[in-house]
């Protein structure tokens, strides 16, 4: 077992990019809001979105490049689209994901605000987002994709962990009976809050474009990550996630259900409020269980963005130019990282809208990326052994069909 844990990687990344903000906020509020009756949602997403997902693994390890290599393959324009579409979004999200880890930060080791030196107008969480984003690039500089690579299982050892101790604990104080009664949520508030929930359910489909570069960096550190050992290391990576998805899920329902609670719908200040009500409920023992689950939950996703999103500018600037760029992951990372201090301290107060503009990014572009993820595995690009099969074929186009309806609906409600 420890043996092919050593051996794991891209998928535990996965995983740590995609359990962020989709599980503290959008799992833990629909068990607060509807107990377990969204749990249809959860499974039904995570069966629709699989294929595409994993052709990201599955190209990578068929052919040993990444999927931006391959949208190149199909034609030029179709990975000058991913370009922008990526462009247009990196920004907005890091921003986001560095926030809310910030502000859990502040809410678990205090106000900082004495490290502005006098200036009252820095804030402790403008201070938190700084020493955060230095540590992530102390990480990623310093130890690069093998660091990364060590970390995260780390990481998601005691994220698992701390997560499954507390929802262990909140099971036991929980004192009615189980309900696994399914809700269709029925008014436009309530929808809102599915089609967000299932969208960013288990990660924006563009994820799986990082999961293959990812690949491509884990085959160069170690020769036994070898195509089958890919596709077990994607499947651990995806199911723990959507596993974990349903945890927060249950510590929302055994914690929070029919709360009279009036929750932030900030993010940050939701997972503030979260630790507080799990402390006042459980007893002030599981502060620190409930403060490691969710800070570590924030801290990789906001690690493996800032590692991610660079490495796929920098791979498309290669490939639509043909050119090797010897610092192009330097660059990238620390215009993403500056670019995403000055969204911070200029536009904070307009998140709400940069979000909003972002979101609705990645989910009208999720069809494009599952239907040319399913083309590019489908191609002659792809060798014929490593084609999906006719059940995945048939899950596939159920899937796309779904994407495209599950986008149009989301479109109609806003």
């Amino acid at each position: 077992m420890f043996s092919i844990f050593k051996k794991l990687g891209p998928g535990l990344l996965f995983a740590g990019a995609a359990i962020g903000v989709s599980h503290i906020v959008q799992s833990t509020r629909a068990g607060a809001d509807f107990g377990l009756g969204l749990l249809w949602a959860l499974l039904l997403v995570h069966i629709f979105k699989y294929p595409f997902f994993q052709f990201g693994a599955k190209y990578a390890a068929a052919t040993g490049e990444s999927l931006i290599h391959g949208y190149y393959k199909l034609g030029k324009g179709v990975l000058i689209t991913y370009f922008i579409l990526n462009i247009a979004t990196i920004f907005t999200i890091q921003t986001a994901v560095t926030i809310v880890t910030a502000g859990i930060a502040n809410t678990l080791f205090g106000d900082i605000s004495f490290l502005s030196y006098g200036n009252s107008k820095v804030l402790s969480i403008e201070t938190w987002t700084v020493i955060i984003l230095s540590i992530c690039l102390f990480i990623l500089f310093v130890g690069k994709y093998k660091a990364l690579d060590k970390i995260i299982k780390v990481i998601i050892l005691i994220l698992t962990a701390s997560t499954l101790i507390a929802v262990y604990f909140a099971y036991d104080n929980f004192n009615e009976t189980l309900n696994f009664s399914q809700i269709l949520p029925k008014t436009p508030i309530e929808i809102a809050f599915l089609v967000a929930f299932m969208g960013w359910m288990p990660a924006p489909l563009d994820v799986s474009v990082w999961q293959s570069i990812w690949s491509v960096e884990k085959r160069k550190e170690k020769e036994s990550f070898t195509p089958k050992v890919a596709l077990l290391d994607f499947n651990i990576g995806y199911f723990g996630a959507m596993f974990l998805g349903i945890g927060f899920i249950c510590l929302g329902y055994f914690v929070m259900y029919d709360s009279k609670e009036p929750f932030s719908t900030q993010a940050t200040l939701f997972a503030s409020q979260l630790i507080d009500v799990y402390t006042s409920s459980l007893g002030q023992w599981s502060y620190v269980i409930i403060g490691i689950a969710v800070l570590t939950t924030m801290f990789s996703t906001t690690l493996t963005t800032l590692d991610a999103s660079p490495r796929a500018m920098a791979t498309s600037i290669e490939v639509l130019t043909q050119k090797k760029h010897k610092n192009g992951y330097l660059f990238w990372i620390l215009t993403l990282t500056i670019g995403t201090l000055i969204i911070f301290f200029a536009f904070a107060s307009e998140m709400g809208v940069l979000i909003k503009i972002a979101t609705i990014l990645s989910f009208i572009t999720t069809p494009f990326y599952a239907y040319i993820n399913y083309r590019l595995i489908c191609s002659e690009h792809t060798p014929p052994e490593w084609r999906p099969k006719i059940a995945l074929r048939i899950l596939s186009w159920a899937g796309i069909v779904f994407l495209i309806g599950f986008s149009a609906w989301y479109l109609s409600i806003l």
